[in-house]
């Protein structure tokens, strides 16, 4: 039996799902303010690091394309194998809606920090260990909502000198 997520489809998918998401993040970063006319060098342009990250992830994505497609080749050479498994795990698939909501309807039409404070609260509270009490998962969830949209929000504005959206 193959473990949830874990099929050479769902690699196949996932992986694919992760390449264009990548190669999403590098198209925005290349559409960023390059501050050229001002003297800004390639490190320095806003969209550099977003860029890199973006790109980084979509080779990730290539090498789980990989992984499934030699998993999946392996698999239908051997005797009767059977596609099993889901085609994305429940995990991947509430990442994916979590960060398409904040990246794609919540940034830019709120407060940067308010909407960063509260993706980031959804996304410990809904994948904090079940088995603690949902009062202790909320309050770790808010805390570190709070504490992460505080601390991007100085190191960006103050350290890096980027305007946050």
């Amino acid at each position: 039996m193959v473990e949830e997520g874990k099929s050479p489809r769902s690699d196949l998918w996932g992986g694919a799902a992760w390449v264009v998401f990548g190669l999403l993040i590098v198209v925005g970063s290349l559409r960023m303010d390059r501050f050229e006319s001002m003297g800004a060098q390639l490190y320095t342009m806003p969209g550099f690091v977003p860029g890199l990250i973006g790109g980084m992830v979509a080779l990730l994505g290539l090498l789980l394309v990989l992984r499934g497609w030699l998993r999946h080749a392996k698999e239908t050479a051997s005797a009767d194998s059977q596609p099993t498994g889901p085609l994305l795990n429940r995990r991947i698939t509430i990442t994916m809606a979590l960060a398409l909501v904040y990246a794609g309807l919540l940034l830019g039409r709120a407060p940067f920090s308010l909407v960063t404070a509260l993706f980031v609260a959804a996304f410990v509270a809904v994948f904090s260990p079940p088995e603690y009490p949902p009062l202790r998962r909320a309050v770790v969830a808010l805390v570190a909502g709070v504490l992460t949209s505080a601390v991007v929000t100085v190191v960006f504005e103050q350290l890096f000198l980027v305007r946050l959206p």
